[in-house]
């Protein structure tokens, strides 16, 4: 249905062991019986699938289903809990989907095309700010047809209606158990997914075990997982080394990428996993504030930044630079802001300010959260800081919080210059350019493009073959070059790194680089 050819190269994995060695593990179990400990420094903003537009995915992977999903290896969606489809001769504007029989969720309760049209229809109810509603914005209405069929009619054709399906944000919940017009907030959980959340304790720990009642694609190579959240990277680098958790997922900085690569004593037994990922990482200019309200002051700041630098000082290899919204290896990729602005220069800057009538240093608060990106995110806000008063033009302030006070700040438009983070929700130029424009995007600050919302993104859903959409993208980079709402900066890869043990990790991204944790185990032998 569609052609992804040419994004399978974006989500390949390359294996990196670090040391290598043998043994066996005799201790009663089969490998499939142990449990998995992972660190990361990502910890969930919720527990409600309606709320979450983030890294909570990482767990609703594990213990929800979806309609469709990303199996492991595929780069296009396919049957999780539903067989789908658009109906021939809607012109993507008709999804049906039937349930596969005997679903149920691990407290007994069916699973149905009720619970279906449920899930879905309280996230519009709802309407979280900043939640995945943003999402649905083709969806018109659902329907029921019969018990285990439901019809997903959009008010336009959108080829990329089925991986918004396939994102965690689209998880199945049941309705004796989440209200239909507000957010569950007891602290539990309930799915159909691989795990089920035994115990969850906010930034320490999620226990996940196995789901008896599971049907689904996900071959579960191991007995449960434990999820760590550790506020640093440090602690979570040093709870590896000391055999306390079997492997990391997020945060690690650059400095201890490169340094889990160098060999000596205290890396023996580990290894690193690089996926070749399509994060990104950029800022957001909220036009609402008079610090960066004018357009000469923006363009005088993606004159300054200086992308090599900052890659080089603060990721050490581990980054590269990002010219365009949409990065490397997604169909649309350009260097728009590279053509437009060159080489990094505090004379044109300058130039730019001063025909603006701006002849004194600008100031700028430029905020960034401190726990959802890992620990070289206060460096690389430094950096930043650097370069634009390096060149006499700007006094900028720095402010870091915690990400759940950092999100509700941006979401009500109280940063005039903040920085974020983008894991796409599937691997389509679609999603690098249109959850960030509009009256509502995710960013909490409207960015109103009738040409983008209105005729560019329109034209390209008709299109199922994805590849072939790549002018209509191309088009609205250089629009958004012109107005400098958001700066791109860089793109990065991300490290798995685990006890040489632990086997799967090359396995366990999918092409939203969330982690599947079924895939984790630990060999028996090697």
């Amino acid at each position: 249905m569609f052609n992804r050819t040419s994004l399978q190269a974006a989500a390949a994995l390359a294996s990196i062991s670090l040391l290598s060695g043998c043994g066996v593990f005799s201790d009663g179990e089969s490998a499939t019986e142990q449990r998995i400990v992972v660190g990361t420094t990502s910890s969930p903003s919720t527990l409600d699938p309606a709320a979450a537009w983030d890294n909570s995915w990482e767990l609703f992977r594990n213990v929800f289903q979806t309609l469709v999903s990303f199996p492991t290896g595929r780069t296009t969606p396919e049957s999780d809990a539903a067989d789908c489809r658009f109906k021939e001769g809607s012109s993507s504007r008709v999804f049906e989907c039937r349930v596969h029989e005997g679903l149920t969720f691990s407290n007994g309760h069916k699973l149905d095309a009720e619970a279906v049209k449920y899930s879905i229809e309280r996230i519009r109810t709802i309407n979280h700010k900043g939640g995945p509603n943003g999402m649905l914005g083709s969806l018109d209405k659902i329907e029921v047809v019969a018990p285990d069929t439901v019809v997903f009619r959009l008010n336009k054709p959108d080829a990329t209606f089925p991986f918004v399906l396939a994102t965690p944000a689209m998880s199945i919940v049941d309705p004796a158990e989440y209200p239909a017009d507000r957010l569950r907030t007891d602290g539990k959980l309930v799915g159909s997914g691989p795990y089920v959340l035994d115990e969850y304790k906010e930034k320490e720990k999620a226990e996940l075990s196995r789901n008896p009642s599971y049907k689904g694609f996900a071959d579960r190579k191991n007995g449960g997982v434990t999820i760590k959240y550790f506020a640093e990277s440090e602690a979570m680098v040093t709870a590896l080394k000391e055999k306390e958790i079997d492997a990391t997922y997020r945060g690690l900085t650059a400095a201890e990428v490169v340094d889990l690569q160098a060999d000596k004593p205290e890396n023996k037994g580990l290894q690193l996993v690089e996926s070749t990922g399509a994060d990104i990482r950029y800022l957001v200019f909220n036009t609402k504030d008079a610090s960066v309200a004018k357009l000469p002051v923006r363009k005088a700041i993606a004159q300054l930044v200086n992308r090599e630098e900052l890659v080089n000082k603060v990721y050490q290899g581990t980054a590269e630079p990002l010219y365009s919204m949409v990065p490397k290896g997604i169909a649309g990729h350009t260097t728009s802001f590279y053509d437009r602005f060159g080489e990094p220069d505090p004379a044109k800057a300058k130039s730019i300010l001063r025909a603006a009538g701006i002849t004194e240093p600008v100031e700028l608060d430029f905020w960034y959260t401190t726990d959802r990106y890992g620990s070289s995110t206060a460096p690389e806000f430094a950096e930043l800081k650097r370069q634009l008063e390096g060149s006499g033009l700007f006094e900028v302030t720095l402010h870091g919080k915690p990400w759940k006070e950092f999100q509700a700040g941006y979401q009500k438009g109280e940063y005039p210059v903040f920085g974020r983070g983008w894991f796409p929700d599937f691997p389509d130029p679609d999603n690098f350019i249109a959850p960030f424009v509009g009256e509502e995007n995710v960013l909490g600050t409207p960015y109103v493009s009738p040409e983008i919302t209105g005729e560019l993104l329109p034209k390209s859903r008709r299109e199922s073959d994805r590849a072939a959409v790549t002018d209509e993208f191309k088009q609205a980079q250089e629009i958004m070059v012109r107005d400098v709402r958001l700066l791109p900066l860089w793109q990065g890869k991300l490290y798995i790194a685990a006890s040489e043990d632990i086997a799967g990790g090359e396995r366990a991204l999918d092409p939203q680089t969330v982690m599947q944790m079924w895939e984790l185990s630990r060999r028996t032998s090697w």
